[in-house]
């Protein structure tokens, strides 16, 4: 199953934010349409889009009232087929985003349970007198029906009841829209939070805490999943879950080539070494050793084991790298250039998210007002009811709120930075005179056209799309380095993760640069360096 994506990279939309074809501001199918022969320039084998079914748009989309239907705001089922036919005559299938944990409050399955239908009210999880659990977005997890007497569980959002997979009829349900979408042409799929599905038994008697921490790899979950990918027919297509704070041998086991579950998992544990005591709305630098501390577990581990890993640092709930781990300033360009070759060289499936391409930076809001995020609002909120001044929670928001990630694409240095011809529905990013795809385009040193040597690499190198990875010693914390081997071949990959000059030893490596955004030598290497040279 592995070997169909293994030299494949995934570029993934978000689809409100990534092209506007009537002027509404907001993005659409349309827009995504005239702009897929600029992602076949890329070379991607696949584009993961985030969900663009019927939502009432609390959470973007990811609280969907209808699996089956288009959400007008995007365009039309028509307009949907149309896409996927496009795509599919370019070489390029589309993966769709399945937020299966939960519906919307708003979908006709909870309605039902609503009005105290005991078949719908089953499709959920009601209880009378359940423990006190956060949600992830900030408050209870738990929701109050006064015409029922009882709460039901929404691990985030309130308008985000969570299903009951436990009843075979709700997993019986999901079948039926993976196969719908696998009918209509849509050639793999994203499983949104799909290891929070499985709940504990006797919720009642759980204590108090964080909601989805008692949720993670439930007790049902690889049997869950593994029937889900069996009956729908998906087995052979690539599939990808996002696994929130899960373990290796999970996640060993969910992209294992025996399990028949999924072809790769989305982990969070390298993006959680800014969380200043393990929270994330706070501010610190990234602790380098436990990066490379997490990478080499991973990689080595789910190497050994012969399962596989989605390689990524952004996606639309994520800060941008480039604002995070890199340098927006002088060395702008070299510190994108070397986080993505970071990535793209390691073992996995590589996934760009939109905009990573031409180094877009955080959006550096300076007010409330121009947050539309559910979860930083919330957030936000918080931290001024707990003390924090005004101008520090803006500070943590500028760094870690999901808006950052869902400025509108930056194509030109025109109008809305050619994202549509009114305006747009969240701010531009106010750089984007200087960071646009039009420029780029034209400069052959360019972030995006570095890229686009990462993708075709990883078809070019079967050492690279199919070797082992281990993680070498540099003698220098801010330099991380791994090599990986294949047939008697070995590629050397080393990433200065300081703006300074920084001094490499213990690494004996001569052969031939295969890429890397200077031109110097492994010995000392400049700042935000990235050098793969290949032996053999």
């Amino acid at each position: 199953m592995q070997d169909k994506f293994k030299s494949s990279t995934v570029y993934q939309i978000y689809i409100k934010s990534f092209c506007d074809s009537n002027g509404d501001g907001i993005g659409d199918i349309n827009g995504i349409r005239s702009k897929l022969p600029y992602i076949k320039s890329l070379g991607v084998k696949y584009i993961w889009v985030t969900p663009l079914f019927c939502s009432p748009m609390a959470d973007n989309g990811y609280d969907v009232s209808d699996y089956r239907n288009i959400n007008p705001m995007f365009g039309t089922m028509e307009d949907c087929e149309k896409m996927l036919s496009e795509a599919d005559e370019l070489g390029i299938g589309f993966m769709f985003d399945m937020v299966f944990n939960h519906t919307s409050d708003e979908h006709e399955w909870f309605r039902k349970a609503l009005a105290g239908d005991p078949k719908y009210m089953d499709y959920y999880i009601f209880r009378d007198n359940p423990p006190e659990w956060s949600s992830v977005f900030g408050g209870s997890a738990w929701e109050f029906v006064p015409s029922l007497g009882k709460y039901y569980l929404h691990l985030f959002d309130p308008k985000q009841p969570d299903l009951n997979w436990d009843n075979p009829a709700v997993r019986e349900e999901l079948k039926d829209v993976v196969r719908f979408w696998k009918g209509k042409g849509v050639k793999g799929f994203r499983f949104d939070v799909l290891n929070l599905t499985s709940k504990p038994a006797n919720l009642e008697s759980l204590p108090s805490g964080a909601g989805a921490s008692f949720c993670k790899d439930g007790p049902h979950i690889h049997e869950y999943i593994r029937e889900l990918a069996e009956d729908s027919g998906i087995t052979d297509m690539i599939t990808v879950g996002e696994m929130s704070s899960t373990t290796l041998e999970n996640c060993i086991r969910y992209s294992s080539p025996e399990s028949h579950e999924l072809s790769m998992c989305f982990n969070f544990h390298h993006l959680k070494v800014d969380y200043k005591d393990g929270g994330k709305w706070t501010l610190m630098p990234p602790d380098l050793n436990e990066l490379r501390r997490i990478f080499s577990q991973w990689q080595e581990g789910m190497s050994k084991a012969g399962s596989w890993q989605a390689l990524f640092w952004c996606n639309h709930d994520q800060p941008r790298i480039v604002s995070r781990f890199g340098d927006e300033g002088e060395y702008w360009k070299e510190s994108a250039k070397m986080l993505a070759t970071f990535v793209h060289l390691l073992r996995g499936t590589p996934y760009i998210y939109q905009g990573e391409e031409l180094g877009m930076t955080n959006a550096h809001f300076t007010d409330i007002s121009q947050y539309q995020d559910v979860e930083s609002l919330n957030y936000y909120r918080i931290m001024r009811e707990n003390g924090t001044s005004e101008a520090d929670a803006i500070a943590v928001l500028g760094a870690k709120s999901r808006d950052n990630a869902r400025t509108p694409m930056q194509w030109t240095s025109g109008h809305e930075a050619g994202f549509t011809a009114g305006k747009s529905w969240l701010s531009v990013t106010g750089n984007y005179t200087d960071i646009n795809a039009e420029a780029e385009e034209s400069d052959p040193d360019s972030i995006l056209n570095y890229y686009r040597q990462l993708v075709q690499l990883r078809k070019d190198y079967a050492v690279i799309s199919d070797g082992d990875v281990r993680f070498i010693e540099t003698g220098n914390e801010k330099v991380i380095g791994y090599e990986r081997r294949l047939n008697g071949e070995r590629l050397v990959v080393l990433c200065n993760f300081s703006g300074n000059d920084e001094k490499v030893t213990g690494v004996d490596v001569k052969g031939k640069v295969l890429i890397g955004n200077y031109s110097g030598t492994h010995r000392m290497m400049k700042p935000y360096e990235v050098l793969a040279i290949l032996e053999g």
